[in-house]
């Protein structure tokens, strides 16, 4: 799977090799991607619409992963013929294509996207840290002005630690613009796993309070391990768990706490926020739902949430929460959890990086599946039983 996401040979290149284009798409495509066109992407969402899952976050898969020499050696398209290929080849296929990504979408669902995906200005303006180039500025206003009149909300996708810091501070300064009608529109995206995580939502927890926005959050516990240097990371899985556990009930709270600390003692107020709690730890989320269960029974407020999880992953999880928003329609002293699957569009060659990422997380698949596995024998069992009328 590296080999194929990395290559530059047409020989491996699912779009421009039938053969392996069609062992790709009946395998590990089908199992984590919506289509390759608008009609392959209505018919996933409308099935999925269908089991009773509240909308989707939907993504163009088109993205960039660099290795450190690759991130060193990037260079600005600058002014020259190379800026206008950079627009003509990069820039407007990204608009294009997320454009149509919001097209494919109905009010109350997501869509994902990812700078990278830009191409090579992009990466070279994120990775240090400057603004967007006019083309691609115009571009994500243009995206995200849809986005607000289609009733969308847009979320921009974390990526590796090299450009992160870019990916920041372009989302605060869209926040800013687009959050202030008492709703988030954008969110930006929070990965656990990295040490630095908390002082980096408390930052912009700050600003969302000082500049009087909605901050927008999509915790996750994280999807670079492959690139991302390891020093940054969270030394266990369990400090991971820990540091995304204690997140989580910071924004279900809206209060600070022993892991989310306020940035500035003279801002200690808690902003509005509006929260995607995307995860794959069906421990993580009980706890999330037997805080908003509570909330419920006293009257409390509580914070605009929803759970996702992605495409082809989890579905014991989703279900769950699905069939436990069934449950709850119109009691008022129970949560109702809204459940979302995320998943990505595009051709095969274009996913090849995201189902490579899919292909990393699932090799321990055999252990984390064990309780869906042993969720679907007993229902068997059960089935089987009252066939024959006995009942348990």
């Amino acid at each position: 799977m590296s080999t194929l996401a990395h290559s530059q040979s047409l020989l491996l290149n699912p779009d421009s090799n039938p053969l392996l284009r069609f062992f790709l798409k009946k395998t590990f495509y089908r199992q984590f991607c919506a289509g390759e066109n608008a009609r392959e992407v209505a018919s996933t969402v409308n099935y999925l619409k269908s089991l009773g899952f509240k909308g989707v976050i939907l993504g163009y898969a088109r993205e960039v992963v660099m290795d450190e020499s690759q991130t060193t050696s990037l260079s600005s398209c600058g002014e020259t013929e190379a800026a206008e290929a950079c627009i003509r080849n990069e820039i407007l296929p990204w608009k294009k294509g997320t454009l149509g990504t919001v097209q494919m979408t109905v009010p109350g669902d997501f869509v994902a996207l990812k700078f990278t995906g830009a191409g090579s200005q992009a990466l070279y303006s994120l990775t240090h840290q400057e603004d967007p180039s006019p083309a691609l500025r115009e571009a994500i206003d243009a995206v995200c002005s849809l986005a607000a009149e289609r009733g969308v909300r847009l979320l921009f996708d974390a990526e590796q630690a090299a450009v992160q810091k870019g990916i920041d501070a372009w989302t605060l300064e869209y926040m800013r613009k687009f959050n202030t009608q008492g709703k988030a529109v954008i969110y930006g995206t929070y990965q656990a796993y990295l040490k630095a995580t908390p002082s980096a939502l408390s930052s912009h927890l700050t600003a969302a309070k000082k500049d009087n926005f909605v901050l927008g959050v999509k915790l996750v516990r994280g999807a670079y391990l492959g690139s991302d240097p390891r020093h940054l990371i969270h030394d266990t899985k369990a400090d991971t768990d820990a540091a995304y556990n204690s997140i989580a009930e910071s924004l279900a709270r809206r209060s600070y706490g022993p892991i989310l600390k306020p940035a500035d003692s003279t801002v200690s107020d808690f902003p509005d926020v509006n929260v995607v709690l995307a995860g794959h730890n069906l421990k993580s989320v009980r706890k999330i739902q037997a805080l908003r269960t509570a909330q419920a029974e006293n009257a409390e407020p509580q914070v605009e949430l929803v759970y996702a999880q992605l495409q082809g992953m989890a579905d014991e999880v989703s279900c769950e929460l699905v069939q436990a928003g069934k449950l709850a329609e119109g009691n008022v002293k129970v949560d109702a959890p809204k459940a979302y699957k995320y998943l990505v569009w595009g051709t095969t060659g274009e996913c090849m990086k995201y189902l490579l990422r899919r292909a990393q997380e699932n090799r321990d698949a055999v252990e984390r599946t064990r309780e869906g596995r042993d969720a679907m024998a007993g229902e068997l069992v059960r089935r089987v039983k009252s066939v024959f009328g006995i009942v348990s």
